[in-house]
């Protein structure tokens, strides 16, 4: 079984995949989180996300780990754990402008298909079932507007001690959207054969029960 849940950031989708993991008993994994650690990764050598030969240069040399612990999935690049670190909002933009840059894809894309190719899986990201998965049984699209996109994130990241305004937060999610759709290699889309839930006034519990109606019907 593949289930894959795109959207964009803020929808829920994470919080979904976790939550059908669970129930129905199959790995996840969180692709965003990846590129997250490469955006992490690119910033604390020092080098721009927005300079592509220099994020390539840094992309022969990593060597990336996921694994779960606890029920949590970790991210270790060249053996340093990155998980911890690839939260915070910086890095959220920098995970957007590295995942741009097709050979940034291409590397991780790779690794997410071998990971599914070996057991029963769900997916969230940007393009899972446009480009990752395009073979998955179960392909849903979770989105909301902005501004409640923009209250949740900062609840998340009040909660680690990191104070953003909502407007901020909404200003940069905007601008995140807009680079995701509108990238020329595997942007965010609309799959044809995907479900729709617009998550902006629904419970986590609405949201999951509409999916597993969905899938176990």
């Amino acid at each position: 079984m593949k289930i894959a849940i795109d959207g964009p950031s803020g929808s829920g989708k994470s919080t979904i995949a976790k939550i059908l993991a669970k129930k129905l008993g199959i790995s996840y994994l969180d692709t965003g989180a990846m590129y997250r650690a490469i955006g992490y990764y690119v910033l604390s050598n020092n080098k721009s996300p927005d300079d592509e030969k220099a994020v390539i240069e840094l992309l022969h040399g990593i060597k990336m780990d996921i694994w779960d612990e606890n029920g949590i999935q970790q991210v270790a690049v060249n053996g340093q754990n990155v998980t911890p670190f690839i939260r915070e909002n910086k890095i959220s933009m920098a995970a957007s402008t590295v995942s741009k840059i097709p050979a940034v894809r291409i590397k991780l894309v790779e690794i997410q298909r071998k990971i599914a190719s070996k057991t029963d899986c769900v997916l969230d990201g940007r393009d899972i079932g446009s480009y990752v998965l395009p073979d998955a049984e179960y392909k849903f699209y979770l989105t909301a507007n902005s501004l409640v996109r923009a209250q949740r994130r900062q609840a998340e990241l009040a909660s680690k001690g990191e104070i953003l305004s909502v407007e901020k937060i909404k200003e940069e999610i905007e601008k995140r959207d807009e680079q995701d759709k509108n990238r020329t290699f595997a942007p965010l889309v609309i799959c044809d054969d995907a479900v729709v839930i617009d998550t902006s006034f629904l419970s986590i519990e609405e949201v999951t029960d509409t999916v597993l109606n969905k899938i176990c019907k």
